[in-house]
C-alpha cells in the first residue's frame, strides 16, 4: 500500500477532525481514502475523454505527416 502525506489548510483539517469525531469515519485515512476515490470515479469518464482526443489528435498528425 503506498503512503502519501498532505497538508491541508486549517478549515478543511477542521472539517475532517469533525467528521472523524462525530463517528462519520473512524480516521482521518479513511476520509481522504474515500474523497479520492469518489473523486476519481467522478472525473474518470473526462479524463478517459481526454486521453483519447489526444491519442486520435496525435495518430491524425502521423497521417498527415505521411502523405
Amino acid at each position: 500500500m503506498k503512503s502519501i502525506q498532505i497538508e491541508l489548510p486549517d478549515k478543511l483539517a477542521q472539517e475532517l477532525d469533525a467528521m472523524v469525531e462525530s463517528g462519520w469515519f473512524s480516521n482521518d485515512a479513511e476520509v481522504v481514502r474515500l474523497a479520492l476515490l469518489e473523486f476519481i470515479r467522478h472525473h474518470r469518464p473526462e479524463v478517459l475523454e481526454q486521453f483519447q482526443r489526444a491519442d486520435i489528435a496525435w495518430a491524425l498528425k502521423q497521417k498527415g505527416a505521411t502523405e
